[in-house]
């Protein structure tokens, strides 16, 4: 054990117990935190801790206690305490006398994600359910946070309020406050810009093509659109987190988000506009999640998984504001915004797990299938973030027809901010949907039972057409008839990674793993799988050869039809005033200026 000076937690009185922790990093190449716990006033004979084992806004159960390394628990004169482990993320240690406790311990870091932690030459980044123990029943003490930075040039980015004038002591409200508020620290940029009266930070850390002074201006934007939905912005400091990698993803925090994106996007117009779609994600979740949640996550446990079917809100709504928040701010026109959607649509219709997995399933069993996608993910499961948010769409829709755009799916927003967001009350699935149907000024019993409760097909084109719209599949290589694989050429073996269920390829028992090896007895690879099947049509079979593990197998395939392979929005033949009216009053513009170049 390092021994640096052991932080002393302050106390308001002597009998309140006080709880402070030191983060010190100093090897940082190592990859290791060295954590130290403090703990004085302690009056009970024996003190639980509790690791997380996942992180909100995340829900997989993560084990982030099989990082924890060197636990070693001692009072204040040096003497080591006596302590065992419960479970695998749940310590009790021995305290009979001991008023102060010090618990140190090792965390290895080299996992660069949004919900996980870093820790290299360069920079620190960790979220406080990678850290932080639970101190049983001392959830709601403020609790403070010491940074022991390996350089002076090092600086520290945090949602959490300094203490006092010292620069590297912040103190959290209380352990939820504490596990919501990431730290980046190190050799990142930082780049302050005040939005509505509010400060904002921007922390970058990696190297790429970022144009920070215009993607400041776009997130601006953002921040004053959403600001507008909801009313106000609910917090004095916000704090956003960019990693700059080759990956993707966000998670949202109640002052603060994560951000990650490739470092060398920034530039195609496309992939930008991408990019700000994942900051207007993460930011909406400040309102909708972080205050405005369902009760299931109204208190979290974080020892284990914390269940609810309104995650197709949480998180799909979510998404269809994501694409409708950039649009409002000017960031891209309605033409992108219904080539996206279009790219949604189709998605969703080329995931057979549409038909197997309802949407309220989808939420609930987050935990054992989203995060733990394989090669039959397709096939069993329906993402609850890519059918909420077209589930979303059509109740915008809905309620925009129905009121001729006076009423929308922000009225339902605003009111669900309104009952529960604004005091974080937690709603239960019923008053989600009743608020919807209040709003809405209909009942929609039968809509939501066939949307979340069955996999019945969403009825795009019954929503769409009161604003002028139309949805068509588009099958791009009529010439090549359907198989059902996909494979992908894997250190010089061609290998079946995917096999769509009840399709030929599924029903004669092709397995994701296979190496394919041959059509028709002649060597074929994935490049040219595609141009070989131009060869056949419909009804014709053929023979495959593979292996099949260690066997190898020859099967004979019977091809079917080609079938769709994308959706695209189109402007019906010929719509109404009415029809034109309203697709201008949800996009802002005239549906005839969208599609001036033809559809």
């Amino acid at each position: 054990m390092t021994q640096t000076s052991i932080p002393q937690p302050t106390r308001s009185d002597e009998h309140q117990v006080a709880i402070a922790y030191q983060v010190a990093m100093p090897q940082p190449s190592n990859h290791l935190y060295d954590v130290t716990l403090s703990i004085s006033g302690w009056q009970a004979d024996h003190l639980d801790l509790l690791f997380p084992v996942w992180s909100p806004g995340s829900y997989l159960v993560r084990e982030y206690a099989k990082n924890l390394q060197e636990f070693q628990v001692h009072d204040l004169e040096q003497s080591s305490l006596v302590y065992h482990k419960k479970s695998k993320s749940h310590w009790q240690i021995k305290t009979e006398n001991t008023s102060d406790i010090f618990v140190f311990y090792r965390i290895y870091a080299n996992e660069l994600t949004v919900r996980t932690s870093h820790l290299d030459s360069s920079h620190a980044y960790f979220n406080g359910t990678c850290l932080f123990f639970q101190v049983l029943g001392m959830e709601q003490q403020p609790i403070q946070v010491k940074i022991l930075v390996p350089d002076t040039t090092w600086k520290i980015s945090t949602a959490l309020p300094k203490v006092g004038r010292e620069s590297a002591i912040f103190q959290a409200n209380n352990f939820d406050h504490l596990l919501d508020s990431p730290f980046e620290i190190g050799t990142h940029a930082i780049y302050y810009f005040q939005t509505l009266n509010k400060t904002h930070e921007l922390a970058v850390w990696g190297q790429g093509n970022l144009p920070a002074e215009s993607a400041i201006n776009d997130i601006e934007k953002i921040i004053e659109v959403e600001s507008e939905l909801f009313g106000g912005l609910p917090y004095d400091r916000y704090l956003f987190i960019l990693h700059l990698a080759r990956s993707r993803g966000g998670l949202e925090h109640k002052d603060s988000c994560s951000l990650i994106f490739d470092r060398f996007s920034f530039r195609e117009r496309e992939k930008y506009a991408s990019f700000m779609q994942l900051v207007a994600h993460e930011f909406f979740h400040l309102w909708n999640v972080k205050r405005l949640r369902p009760s299931g996550l109204e208190t979290y446990d974080y020892t284990q998984e914390n269940y609810t079917s309104s995650l197709w809100f949480c998180e799909g709504a979510t998404s269809y504001y994501d694409l409708v928040i950039p649009l409002r701010a000017g960031i891209y026109d309605a033409r992108h915004f219904l080539n996206e959607l279009s790219k949604e649509i189709t998605r969703y219709q080329n995931t057979p797990g549409r038909w197997i997995q309802p949407l309220h399933e989808s939420s609930f069993d987050a935990w054992i299938k989203l995060y733990r996608s394989d090669a039959n993910s397709r096939n069993n499961q329906m993402s609850y973030y890519l059918k909420g948010e077209l589930v979303s769409l059509i109740l915008d829709l809905m309620i925009r027809a129905h009121h001729q755009n006076r009423r929308s799916l922000d009225d339902v927003m605003a009111q669900m901010w309104d009952n529960f967001g604004k005091t974080e009350t937690g709603y239960t699935p019923q008053q989600l949907l009743s608020t919807i149907e209040s709003v809405a000024h209909m009942s929609l019993e039968d809509f939501f039972y066939k949307a979340l409760d069955t996999t019945e097909d969403l009825a795009f084109n019954t929503y769409l057409k009161p604003f002028g719209l139309q949805l068509k599949a588009e099958i791009k290589s009529p010439d090549i008839p359907h198989i059902g694989i996909t494979v992908r050429a894997e250190q010089g073996r061609n290998r079946v990674k995917y096999v769509e269920s009840h399709s030929p390829a599924y029903t004669i028992g092709i397995d994701p793993g296979d190496e394919l090896l041959a059509l028709d007895g002649l060597r074929v690879s994935a490049d040219d799988l595609s141009d070989r099947l131009k060869d056949y049509n419909p009804g014709d079979s053929m023979t495959l050869t593979l292996f099949h593990g260690d066997e190898l197998k020859t099967v004979t395939v019977t091809l079917a039809e080609p079938k769709p392979t994308s959706y695209y929005l189109t402007p019906l033949p010929n719509p109404l005033s009415l029809q034109l009216k309203n697709f201008e009053g949800w996009l802002g513009v005239p549906l005839k200026t969208v599609f001036s170049n033809g559809g």
